[in-house]
């Protein structure tokens, strides 16, 4: 399996921030293909020292990380992309990484 970790950092506006994410952007990034599965953060993201300058954490499930690359050159990966730069008014970091069992 392989990851994409979505980190958004705090927006100048929260609501405006979670009401864009979860009506608009998840239901597009929702018909990624290759998409197996679609997490986020539920309540404040901290760190072990408190707290973080991160508002959400998105994980997408992915078979591998040429799924990844190829769901990104996709047209409905493409709009996603486009998507993020409408809402993510604090700045967002991605990763993306084959996952094992250790």
């Amino acid at each position: 399996m392989a990851r994409l970790l979505v980190m958004y950092k705090t927006p100048r506006d929260a609501a405006t921030f979670d009401k864009h994410y979860f009506e608009k952007h998840v239901p597009i990034a929702k018909k990624i293909p290759g998409l197996r599965k679609y997490e986020v953060s539920q309540g404040p993201v901290v760190s072990p020292l408190g707290s973080s300058n991160y508002h959400l954490v998105a994980i997408l499930h992915f078979d591998d990380v040429a799924a990844i690359q190829n769901a990104f050159a996709s047209a409905e990966g493409q709009a996603a992309v486009a998507d993020v730069q409408t809402f993510a008014t604090g700045g967002v970091d991605i990763f993306l990484f084959d996952s094992r069992e250790a």
